[in-house]
């Protein structure tokens, strides 16, 4: 629902910013194209650049709350030479993207020769791996271990799942190397349901490691959080298999739960049912209302990695991790510090109070077949 009111009031602001010749639509998700006819690319540069300062001005009030937004555009100019409509519209997104990750909220013109877009044409390589290792069924496992930082926790590890992409020589390729482009490519759905697949049937042919894990987290992607034919394949793998959803949690970040907050409610309401827990991920990242925690059924809270790494020299770092823990204990949320990468961070952790932590100075990712019994 808020989602929802969002984009109308997004797509109203970008109507009244635009002339009446051009033609405004949304292209899907949070996505939207303006096609300029009789437009100089000068012009189009300051008609892009107004549009971003008015969606940066704007506020979104929803409940109690009021959140900001940013935008990244992309230009492309269409002539003679452009091709075919495939190919501008992939331009386009190109130089959205390059935009998106040189920093969010800027203006990127698209250029055939620039050296940043041809890195997104290794995107069609990364979705050709990533199209093979699910039919050859090449993807692995890994995982890594959420530490409780007191004794007082119930029994067991506690585990996030990891995937891994197996390169020529049989290296692991970590996630965020091929996942962006998975995304954008709409493979992240059929990449979450191989990784609940072989999860569940992995521990069930390793009762023992089973046994020894209090709980296993999953990540999903907001592809499949909006999927309601993949919630219904949860449900139906759940049934058949041995594996007690009561150890199963799903890691869902922030940003995509409170963008998608009618899906998210109905996806953890359904498997909450059935006994599932829930994470919010990254937690800080993006609105950090913590009035949608009444909202949504999740049962631990991890706190964003880019604040605990600096709560060692940084007091609003240590001040905002805290914050995060507190209001999580007192919502009664079990909370989990990402990316502990030395004794002082932890140290502050534990001077803190937080539940768990997990990073590569707690624990670092190992292969899933290490969990189980020699």
């Amino acid at each position: 629902i808020a989602g929802d009111e969002l984009l109308r009031q997004i797509a109203a602001i970008l109507q009244a910013n635009v002339r009446q010749r051009d033609t405004l639509s949304r292209l899907g998700g949070d996505e939207f194209g303006v096609l300029m006819e009789r437009c100089s690319l000068e012009h189009a540069k300051r008609v892009a650049d107004k549009l971003r300062r008015k969606v940066a001005d704007f506020r979104f009030v929803w409940g109690q709350r009021s959140f900001s937004l940013g935008v990244s555009v992309g230009i492309v100019s269409i002539d003679q030479s452009s091709g075919k409509i495939a190919a501008v519209m992939n331009a386009a997104d190109s130089a959205c993207y390059t935009a998106k990750y040189k920093g969010r909220n800027r203006v990127h013109v698209y250029h055939r020769r620039n050296t940043d877009l041809v890195k997104r044409h290794g995107d069609a390589d990364w979705v050709i791996r990533v199209e093979r290792a699910l039919l050859k069924n090449s993807f692995e496992l890994a995982y890594q271990r959420i530490v409780p930082v007191s004794n007082k926790f119930e029994t067991g590890d506690h585990i996030e799942l990891l995937l891994r992409l197996p390169d020529a020589s049989g290296e692991p390729v970590p996630p965020g190397a091929f996942l962006p482009a998975a995304e954008r490519y709409n493979l992240s759905s059929p990449i979450d349901r191989w990784v609940v697949t072989n999860a569940l049937a992995w521990f069930a042919e390793n009762p023992k490691a089973l046994d020894r894990v209090a709980v296993f987290s999953i990540n999903l992607s907001a592809q499949s959080l909006i999927d309601l034919s993949f919630l219904n394949f949860v449900c139906d793998a759940l049934e058949a298999s041995p594996v007690p959803a009561g150890k199963i949690c799903f890691d869902i970040s922030e940003s995509v739960a409170i963008a998608n907050l009618t899906d998210a409610t109905r996806f953890m309401s359904t498997l909450g049912k059935l006994g599932c827990r829930f994470a919010l991920d990254d937690f800080g990242s993006g609105h950090s209302s913590f009035a949608y925690l009444r909202t949504l059924p999740v049962d631990y809270l991890k706190i964003d990695g880019v604040y605990v790494n600096g709560i060692a020299d940084d007091p609003l770092d240590f001040a905002i991790v805290r914050s995060i823990n507190d209001i999580g204990k007192i919502m009664g949320k079990i909370t989990i510090a990402e990316v502990v990468e030395s004794d002082r961070v932890a140290e502050k952790l534990r001077e803190i109070g937080v539940d768990y932590y997990q990073g590569y100075f707690i624990a670092e990712p190992r292969p899933i077949e290490e969990l189980a019994p020699v």
